[in-house]
């Protein structure tokens, strides 16, 4: 059907997405255009057709296809989840479980069989967890099925919203900005929580439990979809391509200030904070802007892009040959051609550049991120550095997996802040 580069063709790549009842192949495609649409397969001459079925203007078409004994419509994503219906008795439907559902995106479930009078619809909210409810297409009744967070009291719960900013060089960066319960909006203490990958997108609109215990003690958060983010179509992935600690870094700081002079951030109460690229980026800010960030939390971060290549005898990382191989010198860097860039944007070459307060937690179990990372760094960066607190969860990989752990660290970020850049602040 189609054949591409990995790593270099995907402007040519075609994505399957699902066969129609009706067997039409509906797929994901930039068929020459920036983002990424819905479209259908003509097996006849090998190609995708012209005319696109779905377009999201401004953002890659991310989604699945809606239907039983027919294609109903399709979810995707923009800012939010949404349904997006082509059968007129679900545009019709959706409107009434949103008159039943107000302030809040509800995703709705149709049954396999067109007779049944039930659907299930999840719903969620920037400040309502993701709940699960029956609705009777006949009746207008809701039943709730359950929540996933059902201790959480939405009306304590702080507003996201949607925000898109300039880059220095004129790019424009989307990102999500959470703010406090209680509307206030000026001069706050501020988080910017750098999300991983890199090559994904972070996060869309909705309940965040990071953002959101975050927001809850009093912090601004503020997640920026820096360049070589997905999502937002090839110009802004491809301004991505070998600029860890260069361009990618800049985005975050311009994002910072954007806060700023926005009057949202207090310029001497932010905090940079991520878990694996996201804590290399904010090892990165406090090298790059020691002037814009007061503190520093690195999770799982990378610390060595060397170490990635290379890893150690004991601890090697759990790429592919491939992504090895292939992948990394065409994202990241060449460990040959771009040996400078790469030393220069290391941030255990540049330890003795961080001098603000730092909180480092690795799992030593990570085969994603060993923790001969975080351990090699952490020998690096004291020797200049008497403010790094260092704690390594036993049986943990690539993120907390016990609940003791999460618990225990979030505990620890909260005190962090609190003595750095919140109400206890030294």
């Amino acid at each position: 059907m189609a054949s591409f580069d990995t790593y270099r063709g995907t402007r040519d790549a075609i994505t399957p997405l699902g066969f129609g009842p009706d067997g039409t192949l509906y797929v994901v495609a930039n068929a020459g255009e920036d983002t990424a649409s819905l479209r259908t397969f003509d097996f006849a001459t090998g190609t995708v057709n012209k005319e696109p079925v779905v377009v999201t203007r401004g953002y890659d078409f991310d989604g699945s296809l809606l239907g039983n004994s027919k294609l109903l419509g399709v979810r995707l994503t923009t800012d939010a989840e949404t349904d997006v219906w082509f059968d007129p008795a679900m545009t019709a439907l959706q409107a009434a479980v949103d008159k039943a559902l107000p302030g809040a995106i509800n995703l709705i479930d149709a049954p396999a069989r067109s007779t049944v009078p039930w659907v299930l619809v999840k719903s969620y909210s920037d400040r309502q967890p993701l709940r699960y409810l029956l609705y009777h297409t006949q009746s207008g009744k809701l039943e709730l099925v359950g929540n996933t967070y059902p201790k959480i009291d939405p009306a304590r719960m702080g507003r996201q919203e949607p925000v898109r900013y300039k880059a220095r060089d004129g790019l424009e960066i989307p990102g999500l900005l959470t703010l406090p319960p209680g509307g206030t909006r000026k001069n706050l203490p501020m988080v910017v929580l750098v999300h991983g990958g890199p090559w994904i997108r972070g996060a869309s609109w909705g309940w965040n439990p990071e953002s959101q215990f975050l927001a809850s003690r009093g912090y601004a958060v503020l997640e920026v979809e820096f360049r070589g983010s997905t999502g937002f179509g090839m110009r802004h992935f491809e301004a991505g391509l070998k600029q860890w600690g260069l361009a990618m870094q800049n985005d975050v700081a311009d994002g910072t200030r954007w806060a700023i002079d926005q009057g949202i951030a207090d310029p001497k109460r932010i905090c940079i904070a991520g878990a694996s690229y996201g804590g290399y980026a904010t090892l990165m800010g406090l090298v790059n802007d020691p002037d814009l960030y007061r503190c520093g939390i690195d999770w799982i971060g990378v610390t060595d892009i060397e170490l990635m290549y290379t890893g150690t005898w004991l601890s090697k990382p759990d790429y592919s040959e491939g992504y090895l191989r292939y992948g990394m010198p065409f994202l990241i860097g060449d460990p040959v051609k771009d040996a400078e860039q790469l030393k220069a944007t290391s941030p255990i070459q540049q330890a003795s550049r961080i001098h603000q307060p730092l909180l480092l937690a690795y799992g030593d179990e990570d085969k994603r991120v060993p923790l001969y990372h975080g351990k090699k760094f952490y020998a690096a960066v004291k020797q200049s550095n008497t403010q790094v607190e260092w704690v390594t969860y036993a049986g943990e990989g690539h993120g907390w997996s016990l609940a003791k752990n999460r618990i225990d660290f979030w505990q620890r970020v909260e005190r962090f802040l609190d003595r750095h850049i919140g109400p206890g602040r030294q």
